[in-house]
């Protein structure tokens, strides 16, 4: 992990040990979303690559998702530069080919009938892999480890209308995933990053008080009424004649989801933030809404709001690389204490076996101004 992570969780957050010995502080054994599902086609491949793990994926001929470590196990050559049928996939350098699916060696054409090495118990490595909400999740299991017997179904975005809008964006961090994670749930930067004439102002910060409670491997703000200064918000009230609520969860590893109802209308969002590298994250966004709201409009203000953060990121980039000190606050930065708690109380019960703690005794109100 990065000396300005390290330097934040020292910095008196509940997190301390979290990151000791565990990969640069990634959380193994969670799906993670690698690429949308537009750049599969085909029998075209898509490279991507998570907790610093090349990956190559595709679909087969039936259009199962697969993805296998981008990489042939006999010389090292990305395998994505060699050639895909739509079941197997053979190696550029050597012709060895590989079942998409399960990563098994099912040819190696060097081989002479004299030869007793048994091709099927080589497999390139291979992770679970699920398309859903228009985008190819990959279950990246710890180095060295066997997968578990039941894998969770990959996350779904919750919807609640038969028909409904969709769209999806994504930017890249130059940051550690910590620091991704706790800006995405930071509630206090929305006046200054994010300042525009339809959603706030530095003109428009009040005291807010927001009730939270926890929910396994995560913690959620309880259903409440938004901020009464967006504009969004007051226009769908007086279109509806109905309250707005919205409820906003985060769950290990990197995943944060708003739900907004008001009557028969209803907008859902999802955003995780998924790391690449020990020193580069990306944020993938996607949301679905049954409101009068073409998705072209959504995509303008969504893609202005996620490069205010992303321009934010780049430039706290530039201060982290002197390895400042830093801090966290109360009530302002309870969440991110949480995340770090969740981590930290995650990676010990993996180690030791113990049912893991939550950070979060119980419900609990928090104070701020935004």
């Amino acid at each position: 992990m990065s000396e300005p992570v390290q330097s934040l969780i020292e910095a008196g957050t509940a997190a301390r040990e979290t990151v000791a010995g565990s990969d640069a502080g990634f959380l193994w054994d969670f799906w993670y979303p690698a690429v949308q599902s537009t750049e599969v086609k085909g029998n075209r491949l898509a490279t991507a690559m998570l907790l610093e793990v090349p990956l190559v994926l595709g679909r087969t001929a039936e259009g199962k998702a697969f993805a296998m470590r981008d990489s042939c196990p006999h010389r090292g050559i990305p395998l994505s530069y060699g050639r895909y049928d739509g079941k197997t996939l053979e190696c550029s350098y050597h012709g060895w080919k590989f079942e998409a699916c399960s990563g098994q060696c099912v040819e190696i054409p060097s081989l002479t009938s004299q030869d007793k090495l048994k091709v099927e118990r080589i497999f390139a490595g291979h992770f679970p892999s699920e398309e859903r909400d228009g985008y190819f999740w990959v279950y990246m299991s710890a180095p060295e480890s066997r997968l578990p017997e039941e894998i969770p179904a990959a996350p779904k975005l919750g919807t609640f209308s038969e028909k409904y809008r969709i769209a999806h964006l994504e930017c890249d961090l130059p940051s550690h995933v910590d620091q991704g994670i706790i800006g995405l749930m930071d509630p206090a930067h929305g006046p200054f990053v994010h300042q525009s004439w339809y959603w706030r102002s530095r003109h428009s910060i009040h005291e807010k008080e927001k009730k939270f409670e926890p929910i396994p491997n995560g913690f959620r703000m309880s259903p409440h009424t938004p901020s009464s200064n967006s504009a969004p918000y007051r226009m769908l009230q007086k279109y509806t004649g109905e309250p707005v609520t919205t409820t906003i969860d985060f769950v290990l590893p990197n995943i944060r989801t708003e739900e907004i109802r008001s009557g028969k209308l209803w907008f859902s969002s999802r955003a995780t933030v998924t790391p690449v590298r020990r020193d580069l994250c990306r944020i993938d966004f996607v949301a679905a809404w049954n409101l009068l709201l073409p998705v072209t409009i959504f995509r303008i203000f969504a893609e202005k709001f996620l490069r205010q953060d992303q321009q934010t990121m780049i430039l706290q980039a530039e201060g982290l690389k002197h390895n400042p000190r830093l801090m966290l606050i109360d009530d302002a930065d309870r969440p991110a204490k949480w995340y770090f708690g969740l981590k930290t109380n995650l990676v010990e019960s993996r180690r030791t076996g113990a049912p893991m703690v939550h950070p979060m005794a119980g419900p609990v109100t928090l104070h701020w101004r935004s």
